[in-house]
């Protein structure tokens, strides 16, 4: 199974970093490819159902794929250090760390394992953790 990681240093102590990826409605701004989601009752807790709805990209040759709705479940959580979730429909398997670097800023290790031809791609985890880290910086909402 092909496994991607990247790591990058966010500015906010790793309570204030969970407590932004804590909240659902953030992931479809730092998660490449999703556009929306609705959480159940439980939040971030082991056992959580999120449904997302995936944005369908263009492509050259078949126009618009449509969007996807699926769903994606909580394995393990240890606030403020750990969350690990699989994406139900493509068995796409993630991990996230979270360790306080120094006061005010955090490292995050974001790691992620797909079934080949899942779709992985290589950059995922880079393209994530940059988002995340820009919405940082910028102060949005972190």
């Amino acid at each position: 199974m092909p496994t991607y990681s990247a790591t990058r240093e966010l500015i906010g102590s790793p309570e204030t970093v969970w407590a932004f990826l804590a909240e659902p409605t953030n992931l479809a701004g730092w998660w490449p490819g999703i556009g929306e989601v609705e959480p159940d009752r439980r939040g971030l807790a082991p056992g959580a159902r999120w449904r997302i709805q995936t944005r369908g990209r263009a492509n050259v040759f078949i126009g618009r794929k449509p969007d996807v709705t699926g769903y994606l479940v909580f394995l393990e959580v240890r606030r403020p250090e750990l969350a690990t979730w699989q994406f139900v429909e493509g068995k796409v398997d993630v991990e996230l760390r979270l360790a306080e670097v120094s006061a005010g800023r955090t490292r995050v290790e974001l790691t992620v394992s797909a079934p080949f031809l899942g779709g992985l791609g290589r950059s995922l985890p880079q393209r994530a953790l940059s988002r995340l880290q820009t919405l940082c910086r910028t102060g949005g909402q972190v």
